[in-house]
């Protein structure tokens, strides 16, 4: 009785949660949390600013994308994220197709890329927000033109930042991965995030009980 009373306030009382992204793969870390949740796309112009830093930037986009949404979605929580990688101290964003993906890794080659990933989480009622920026170093192994060649073949990552998917074959061009939350390379810090909820009143490990009684 206790249980069911306890399941029917959370379904009363917690927000909803919007993802304002339309990627699978934030989608698919978002459901790692066993929260409800739903995706809208976002409408913002991604273009930095001349002169914007990274960390700048991230902030300053997963903000607007947040805030796109409030209208739409006015009693809820919504959730921007953006991320770009700096490489040679120059931002550098989605390859979109093969040749740059080439150039990206090629560069990438010995080096080390830093990923800025901006978060922020929009309480579209009361229109309180908060914002951070979560760095995360890749540090790439020397690669060969050939084995370049066959990773963007296999797994033509054209659409991430960086040129690869450290969740899939990608993991093999790194000498070390370095920084708090692995999910942060892949574009949600789930750490971070977790502790926003909790602020506002979701702790995840007291909600997701109720997804595997209903």
């Amino acid at each position: 009785m206790v249980q069911l009373i306890t399941l029917c306030f959370l379904k009363i009382f917690m927000k909803p949660l919007i993802l304002a992204s339309t990627s699978p793969f934030r989608s698919a870390l978002l459901e790692k949390l066993h929260l409800p949740f739903s995706c809208a796309a976002p409408d913002t112009d991604e273009r930095p600013h001349r002169g914007e830093k990274a960390d700048d930037l991230v902030l300053r986009l997963s903000g607007e994308k947040a805030a796109s949404l409030a209208e739409k979605y006015p009693n809820h929580l919504i959730i921007g994220a953006d991320q770009v990688c700096v490489l040679d101290g120059k931002i550098t964003g989605k390859p979109l197709d093969l040749n740059n993906a080439k150039a990206q890794l090629r560069r990438a080659s010995s080096s080390k890329v830093t990923f800025y990933t901006g978060l922020a989480v929009l309480n579209s009622q009361t229109q309180h927000i908060t914002k951070i920026c979560e760095l995360f170093h890749v540090h790439f192994r020397a690669l060969s033109d050939e084995e370049i060649d066959t990773y963007l073949e296999i797994e033509q990552p054209f659409n991430c930042a960086g040129s690869f998917k450290s969740e899939g074959l990608g993991i093999t061009l790194f000498d070390r991965l370095e920084g708090n939350d692995p999910n942060t390379l892949i574009g949600l810090p789930l750490i971070a995030l977790t502790r926003i909820l909790t602020d506002e009143g979701i702790n995840p490990l007291a909600v997701s009980t109720r997804q595997h009684h209903e």
